[in-house]
């Protein structure tokens, strides 16, 4: 027993003076003997070699573990190394180790595990081939020969990637083959490796495709992670949703609304917001209510109430659109949240001037009257940043409190450019009634 500790004791040490040697050194035991040293390994320092090795054998390892000891070293690794690693889990051990994650570790998988339908990281497998930059090309020939007793990858080609997965390189076979046993791959890969994005849509993959004749195309993010491979014969011949959509399943990524889904699941989805806007649409019409007299004496005003809440509306739902395809995109971060509104809000006043100073002057035109020009100019200036404000901040803060923001956002949106356009319009003619009668 003595001996078995002070083993692990010094494994623990190799481990934290050298963690990437450690890595290639457990990559290369019988996976049996891997897998149970990580199991005797404290779940930290199990963290630390598991973040070193590339996600395959890594999820290899953490299968022989049970769920409770899997979950408390996925905690323990980097977000996005963890949702690699999930990737290639089977769905059974998976379904085990999720409910013992915590809720904002669980958000933040969903969040990158999820795709939109019919993107190449929708349609991505995680079946490739990948080893380290430092790698030799003996330790490769002698996986790749371990490996063809079980079963290569369908699209075998062999990627090379760094201590963050991020793509480097294509191994062609000859290269390899030819290379002397003690050469190190980085000087035989092929650097220059044709890539797409996860949200690249199917059609540009199609197209790609038939174009380069690759047998497959790798996945990368913006920072040159490798995330999988798109098979392109299955590509143009499957339909079926490959495993990062059931990781999306399990984590409850797809509660949202699709286009097909059946039709009482979009009316329970859509009717609680429909009677929300119905309250708001109430609130709205209290606005015009409080001022009811005071346009029965100034009519014109009347007209002028469509046009300022129209072109507010408008102008939030451009915002609205941009935010939820950055969303989409995971273009927005909680760091970059708060830059996109003050953007938005500018553009929204550098807007509402130019078409507050169109109506302005529509209006003085058609009713002589200088004053009416002034006040509708500055209430569509106002209700434009309102707008800018609006489309920017509400769907980051319902995704932010859990709720659909595409289902959610345009109701909250048309309430605030309807309140603020009403009110700013009204208030402002009522202090400058002298000047309108």
């Amino acid at each position: 027993m003595k001996k078995n500790e002070a083993a692990i004791e010094l494994v623990k040490k190799f481990i934290q003076s050298d963690p990437v040697k450690a890595a290639q050194a457990l990559q290369a035991l019988p996976s049996r003997d891997a897998s149970q040293l990580i199991k005797d390994l404290p779940p930290s320092v199990a963290a630390q070699v598991l973040e070193n090795l590339t996600p395959a054998p890594a999820a290899a390892m953490l299968e022989e573990q049970s769920p409770a000891e899997a979950a408390e070293i996925i905690h323990r690794i980097g977000k996005f190394q963890a949702a690699d690693i999930f990737r290639r889990l089977n769905q059974e051990f998976s379904k085990a180790v999720i409910p013992l994650l915590t809720q904002e570790f669980s958000k933040d998988m969903a969040e990158i595990l999820a795709y939109p339908n019919e993107s190449a990281g929708s349609m991505m497998t995680v079946d490739f081939l990948a080893f380290k930059v430092d790698a030799k090309v003996r330790d490769v020939i002698l996986r790749l020969r371990h490996m063809a007793k079980k079963q290569l990858p369908a699209a075998t080609y062999c990627y090379v990637v760094d201590n963050s997965s991020a793509l480097m390189g294509v191994l062609n076979m000859r290269d390899l083959l030819l290379a002397a046993p003690e050469t190190a791959v980085s000087d035989v890969m092929i650097r220059d490796v044709v890539r797409v994005s996860p949200f690249i849509d199917r059609e540009e993959l199609v197209t790609l495709a038939a174009s380069k004749h690759y047998l497959a195309v790798p996945v990368t993010e913006d920072n040159g992670r490798l995330l999988g491979i798109v098979n392109t014969k299955k590509l143009m011949t499957s339909t079926e949703e490959e495993a990062t959509e059931d990781l999306q399943i399990l984590f409850g990524a797809s509660a949202e609304e699709r286009a097909f889904s059946p039709a009482w699941f979009k009316i329970t989805r859509r009717l609680p917001w429909l009677i929300i806007n119905l309250g708001t649409a109430f609130l709205a019409g209290s606005v015009v209510a409080m001022f009811e007299d005071f346009i029965a004496r100034i009519a014109v005003l009347a007209v002028f109430l469509p046009i300022i809440a129209g072109q507010g509306g408008n102008a939030g739902t451009q915002t609205l659109v941009v935010v939820l395809r950055g969303m989409l995109m995971r273009e927005i971060a909680p760091h970059n949240a708060w830059q996109l509104v003050r953007t938005e809000v500018f553009v929204g006043f550098m807007n509402g001037a130019a078409i507050g100073l169109i109506t302005a002057a529509a209006a003085w035109l058609w009713k002589s009257n200088v004053w009416l020009g002034f006040v509708v100019g500055a209430a569509m200036i106002v209700n434009m940043v309102a707008a800018g404000l609006a489309g920017a901040l509400i769907p980051v803060m319902m995704k932010r409190m859990g709720y659909d923001p595409a289902h959610s956002s345009g109701i909250f949106l048309t309430t605030v450019t309807d309140v603020v356009g009403f009110f700013s319009f009204l208030s402002t003619a009522w202090l400058l009634q002298g000047k309108l009668l």
